[in-house]
């Protein structure tokens, strides 16, 4: 039989120490030049070079690509999708040792050699030697790594069962490659006549705490919707106070209602979403003045499981009306204090209904003026071209201050799980017994991972009234970020996300647990997917 390229633990290291020196952050030129690099790599493969045509790179967005890797037997139609990510986030944490953040080996030897400035926890691994410290080790490319071996192994042995590799950017900000891949899947499973039997995702296991050392597999993943606030005062002079409100005064309100609010929080089979906390508050204005602030904004986060993105931001609203309603207590008790009039009451109002009451008196030409300026400005994320569309329609719109305009921006990661299925109930068990009995390796099933996921994009099962206000209520629906919910619903495939064991993803002390990575995690991948090929 052919000798295999990544077939050892020690090919698998040497492959994951390749993959991770490309870097590869997001929204970096490494980001846009890394498919390019993977491409070449695994045209090295046998079977794509006989097939090149099923080794192909996408067009996704700002000139980034994603990558599908089709391993495809001649008499299979079943297909396991293979998911991952291959972009990063920053390395600025590194410090002093930024120039090895992406050189797993020599990073891992300088740290054994600092061990004073690292925490306690952190110097006992160092001092094991039994992990591999770097920025994406963890999260997630020996994820990537794994799926190229499998498809190496599977082209080479012909195993009874297609796989599709698929590695996206952007999964850390808007998951922009994901949302592009979804036509292109439907595409190639119409081409190819297959159907999706699974989604495989392979991002690493995550704490539950900081002290936990268990590893995990998820049959599921979290959801994720950021909801937004801006608060429209009345400016005034700061030498008469109580000539207007502050936009300050009425976020203060808004704050106190949402940090922590238990009215968002979900509990699904045993497991229970984390509290929503304010992600950004900020001042509208660009230049100091004695000029009181009356134009702020806020982005909150709340976590999904079962409310669809329409009964969160209903949920929002109400604890919008909540907050201005006590703001409007506490106002009108300041102004009957010092015997002055108030100057109006804080209203609640949903972008959707903002829009049009701006298209009623400014005309849709003008709306569509705002939007194409703002979108012209590469600058900003969607999340600052939401606020500031917002903002320019309500300086148009001051009679309707003061008021909290309640709205949503990018990114909406929708929940999925698929707890319950028989085969993914079957797999669960697989792999615990897999690990147990070949390595006393201890595995525990949780039903939504909570790091946020591309798995959010496949298998969706909500409705169009579920993803309504997502559509009307952000304000660059549409024109730089779209969500292909149709598709999505039609890729029905159940969910599994099973990765490599590791620790602090996003930190400086990200590292990866070489045993697990190298030696257990690619025989748990390889019987899995024998054992899904097996599976009616």
């Amino acid at each position: 039989m052919k000798e295999l390229n990544w077939d050892t633990p020690e090919k698998l290291r040497s492959l994951l120490d390749e993959i991770v020196s490309w870097k590869s952050m997001t929204l970096s030129e490494g980001e846009r030049q890394f498919p390019a690099k993977l491409h070449a790599k695994l045209q090295s493969l046998a079977y794509f070079q006989k097939h090149p045509e099923h080794l192909t790179t996408h067009e996704a967005d700002l000139r980034r690509k994603f990558l599908t890797a089709f391993y495809k037997h001649p008499e299979a139609k079943e297909t396991i999708c293979l998911i991952s990510h291959f972009d990063t986030v920053n390395t600025e944490e590194y410090g002093v040792f930024e120039p090895l953040a992406t050189q797993p080996e020599e990073l891992t030897k300088v740290l054994r050699e600092k061990l004073d400035e690292v925490q306690e926890d952190v110097r006992k691994d160092i001092e094991s030697g039994e992990f591999l410290f770097g920025r994406g080790t963890m999260d997630m490319k020996m994820g990537l790594v794994m799926h190229m071996s499998l498809i190496e192994k599977a082209s080479v042995e012909s195993w009874p069962i297609n796989l599709l590799l698929l590695t996206v950017p952007d999964e850390e900000v808007n998951s922009a490659g994901m949302r592009f891949a979804v036509p292109v899947l439907l595409e190639l499973q119409k081409k190819h006549q297959f159907t999706y039997k699974l989604f495989l995702n392979s991002e690493p296991t995550f704490r539950q705490d900081p002290t936990d050392k268990s590893n995990y597999l998820y049959t599921g993943s979290i959801g994720k919707l950021l909801a937004a606030s801006l608060f429209y005062g009345k400016e005034t002079h700061a030498g008469e106070p109580l000539s207007g409100i502050t936009s300050s005064y009425i976020s203060s309100f808004m704050t106190r209602e949402m940090e922590w609010n238990d009215l968002f929080q979900e509990t699904v089979l045993g497991e229970t979403t984390p509290l929503p906390v304010t992600l950004q508050q900020t001042d509208l204005r660009l230049h100091y003045s004695t000029q009181t602030p009356y134009r702020s904004s806020a982005l909150y986060n709340i976590f999904l499981m079962k409310h669809s993105a329409s009964e969160a931001f209903n949920i929002f609203k109400k604890v919008a009306e909540t907050a201005a309603e006590k703001c409007n207590e506490a106002y009108e008790h300041i102004c009957k204090k010092h015997n002055v009039e108030p100057i109006g009451k804080v209203k609640v109002i949903r972008y959707k209904e903002l829009l049009a009451y701006a298209a009623n008196k400014l005309g849709e030409d003008y709306i569509n003026e705002v939007k194409a300026d703002i979108h012209y400005n590469e600058a900003w994320d969607d999340r600052e071209k939401s606020l500031r569309i917002t903002d320019k329609l309500m300086i148009q719109c001051q009679e309707l201050a003061p008021a909290i305009i309640v709205l949503l921006t990018p990114p909406y990661y929708p929940a999925v799980n698929s707890s319950g299925n028989k085969l993914i109930e079957d797999c669960t068990s697989f792999i615990a017994t897999v690990a147990q009995n070949k390595f006393n390796l201890p595995i525990r099933r949780i039903h939504y991972f909570n790091g946020i996921c591309d798995l959010s994009y496949v298998n969706y099962s909500g409705s169009a009234e579920g993803w309504n206000a997502f559509e009307e209520n952000t304000p660059v629906w549409g024109d730089s970020y779209t969500l292909p919910f149709k598709e999505m619903q039609e890729l029905n495939a159940p969910v599994l996300n099973v990765g490599p064991f590791g620790y602090d993803a996003h930190k400086r002390t990200e590292r990866l647990n070489i045993k697990n990575a190298f030696e257990e995690f690619p025989v748990i991948m390889e019987e899995l997917i024998h054992m899904v090929s097996k599976t009616e």
